[in-house]
């Protein structure tokens, strides 16, 4: 696989297009000043910017294993927005969100992945029960897939909910050796039957290198708040240090998924 060091486009909104009323964080579909469509994801949403994070670097870590993500770009936001909404609970959205957000390339016409419609080889199945193991997602299940169908192909959304252990931060180097209990519910796990092979493949990709080059692209006032837990440098190395230890210790969510694949 060709390596290319990750990067992110930086543009503007200029126009804010419809709310999506999936879930509590409310992302809207907005224009860009390229012209283009995007799902934007707010800063001043739920899980404010660590859901930003969590869903940038789970997207580009997908993207890196050769999986399909749309196009994570940061967006701009102007203060002018909030002030001409009139819903009450958008134009407050807006106001907290001022500033850089995220947001993904708007896939028009996509239809939401149905695993009793469209059955996924074992491979590709196997890939993204391993990702979402490494990342600790805990929404991919069948009540909510975050996969989409476009143009025959399958499609990751919304990772926003992955790397759980920042909301704490408390022993986070236990936590990244610890089994992924929750791939119980993974809507795929019935088919992820080349677990062992994806693993072999997908941690020659995974070097601490490219997982530093990721975790790299994280803004800084993404990464500063109240708490005081450490600079943005000294954050980028605690997800850097995670991720690397979790993949160097991936036998254990590995054998995790087997078993309760066995039970399904």
């Amino acid at each position: 696989m060709n390596y290319t060091e990750p990067q992110l486009r930086t543009i503007n909104v200029i126009r804010y297009v419809t709310p999506l009323r999936e879930g509590g964080s409310l992302p809207a579909i907005a224009e860009g000043d390229d012209e283009f469509l995007y799902v934007l994801k707010f800063r001043g949403a739920g899980q404010g910017v660590k859901a930003l994070i969590a869903e940038l670097i789970g997207g580009e870590i997908a993207r890196l294993l050769g999986l399909k993500v749309p196009e994570l770009v940061f967006a701009n936001l102007d203060a002018a927005f909030g002030r001409s909404e009139a819903d009450e609970e958008i134009q407050d959205l807006l106001k907290f969100s001022v500033g850089l957000n995220l947001a993904l390339h708007y896939l028009s016409g996509a239809i939401t992945f149905d695993p009793a419609v469209t059955a996924l080889d074992a491979k590709l199945a196997s890939q993204i029960v391993w990702l979402d193991c490494l990342l600790t997602n805990v929404d991919r299940t069948p009540r909510n897939t975050n996969m989409l169908m476009w143009h025959k192909e399958l499609w990751l959304i919304d990772h926003g909910a992955a790397l759980y252990f920042h909301h704490s931060w408390h022993n986070w180097e236990e936590q990244a050796k610890r089994p992924f209990m929750q791939v119980k519910d993974h809507v795929l796990l019935h088919r992820a039957t080349m677990l062992d092979e994806v693993d072999t493949e997908f941690k020659a990709i995974l070097t601490p290198e490219r997982i530093k080059a990721i975790v790299n692209l994280i803004p800084d006032d993404w990464l500063t708040d109240e708490s005081g837990n450490g600079t943005p440098d000294e954050r980028r190395n605690v997800y850097t240090q995670f991720l690397v230890t979790r993949i160097a210790s991936s036998a254990v969510f590995v054998t995790e998924a087997q078993n309760a694949r066995s039970l399904v």
